[in-house]
């Protein structure tokens, strides 16, 4: 299932390989010269890629769990997370960090987190709405006591233009139901995060 919100239906390979060479037209450079002349493609190939997650549901990822008795928490840390700010089209990078705990002996494989986060990443975003669209697809698929959510990132829209700040991280962190602001769960979740 597709976000119909996002109006996404196929990926035109040929339309961003015009506008890349018509950006590199406005921007002053030669698309023809040597070392220019299969850039617009190879954007093309590479913006299929990074914007993959705008053609499939993240959350089919889910579609598998297990049943297991196991009655804690689970937290995958450090997950690489690679997505790009939708507001300069630039890359954000870091770590996600995600905790689940159970609930009627419903758990996923670990590997499914971190492809959940890919999937989410994986097109124009912003750090907040990742954060939140990773949790919220948690609490629907799996539907366990409690989620939490927790994004590293580094911005190069901070890193290489505007205040050109490297280096600098934001944090973002969302969480739901047993692990929701103010619960005993949520501290003790960050504090296995060493928060």
């Amino acid at each position: 299932m597709l976000d119909e919100r996002r109006g996404v239906s196929r990926f035109d390979e040929d339309g961003v390989e015009r506008a890349i060479y018509a950006l590199l037209l406005a921007v002053g450079e030669d698309p023809a010269r040597e070392g220019l002349a299969d850039t617009p493609r190879r954007v093309a190939r590479m913006y299929r890629e990074l914007f993959a997650g705008l053609r499939e549901d993240p959350g089919s990822v889910l579609d598998t769990v297990f049943a297991e008795s196991y009655d804690d928490v689970v937290l995958v840390r450090d997950i690489s997370v690679y997505s790009v700010c939708e507001h300069h089209l630039l890359p954000f990078f870091g770590k996600a960090h995600v905790a689940y705990h159970p609930k009627d002996r419903r758990i996923t494989g670990l590997s499914k987190l971190a492809r959940l986060v890919d999937g989410v990443a994986r097109r124009p975003q912003v750090q907040e709405r990742l954060t939140a669209e990773v949790a919220d697809t948690l609490m629907a698929s799996l539907r366990p006591r409690g989620v939490l959510v927790a994004v590293e990132a580094e911005h190069l829209c901070m890193a290489m233009r505007g205040v050109e700040k490297p280096g600098t991280t934001t944090l973002t962190i969302q969480s739901r139901g047993t692990m929701a602001v103010g619960t005993a769960e949520r501290q003790e979740t960050l504090r296995r995060l060493g928060w």
